[in-house]
């Protein structure tokens, strides 16, 4: 049985969000962190091998284009990960939160083939990052990238990355508590939860997330770091990436 939007909705404006031990596990579970990782986005750890590799453009990188593809490939054993906690009914969950605009996916293609990414659900100006995925060197650190850049230029102030590792160590994460994060959730979130009401599901994460996903066009969300400066129109290259993730406010 998929889980209710409402309640998944509510349960990440509160600090929980749900699990499973494995991809073939029957139940889900909720959790809520001690320790909380977070990834101030004032605070990206843009290396220099990166930011080369970034600007060279060696992978095409998409938002919400293939959000179904890119679930199952963080669902699937790898070498370095041979379980997840992704099962089918969570699958299912945050498919249909994706389709009615909660749940966004940053997609990185090596001509045709999808080679990583990233997705998670966006409520107010916070981002819950789910998963992400490597099939290619760097794959996941540009997909990481690409996504901070969008959220800082749409004027996101959280990005949620749950657990520790030393992956996003290296990248800028850090540790919360509880108590701090549940403050910075509370100011990120406000009432986006739940936009129509008690009980009922809103109409999708929010402008800071049309603007932070959608094609860029137009000026910088007026909260962004970025603005009143920094206006961009199409796709983004790689230049611009780094352009957007290096620029001080």
């Amino acid at each position: 049985m998929m889980i209710d939007p409402a309640i998944l909705l509510q349960a990440y404006s509160i600090g929980v969000f749900p699990m499973a031990d494995d991809r073939d596990a029957a139940e889900v579970y909720w959790v809520e962190p001690k320790q909380r990782a977070i990834l101030p986005l004032d605070g990206f750890h843009l290396s220099r091998s990166l930011a080369k590799t970034i600007r060279r453009d060696p992978f095409r990188v998409t938002a919400n284009r293939a959000f179904p593809d890119l679930l199952a490939l963080c669902a699937q054993p790898a070498p370095d990960r041979p379980s997840t906690w992704i099962n089918r009914e969570i699958e299912s969950a945050y498919r249909h939160l994706h389709a009615i605009g909660y749940a966004h996916s940053v997609e990185v293609w090596e001509g045709e083939e999808l080679v990583g990414g990233l997705y998670g659900v966006a409520l107010g100006r916070a981002f819950f990052g789910e998963s992400m995925v490597s099939r290619r060197t760097d794959a996941s650190k540009v997909a990481l990238a690409w996504l901070v850049a969008r959220l800082r230029f749409g004027g996101f102030t959280l990005l949620d990355c749950q657990f520790m590792t030393d992956h996003l160590h290296s990248m800028g994460a850090v540790e919360i508590s509880q108590r701090d994060y549940l403050q910075l959730l509370g100011a990120a979130v406000g009432d986006a939860a739940l936009g129509a009401g008690a009980g009922a599901v809103g109409s999708g994460s929010g402008a800071a997330a049309e603007l932070a996903f959608a094609p860029l066009a137009g000026r910088a969300d007026a909260g962004s770091p970025f603005a009143p400066n920094v206006t961009v129109s199409g796709p983004l290259s790689g230049h611009a990436i780094v352009q957007l993730l290096t620029q001080m406010s």
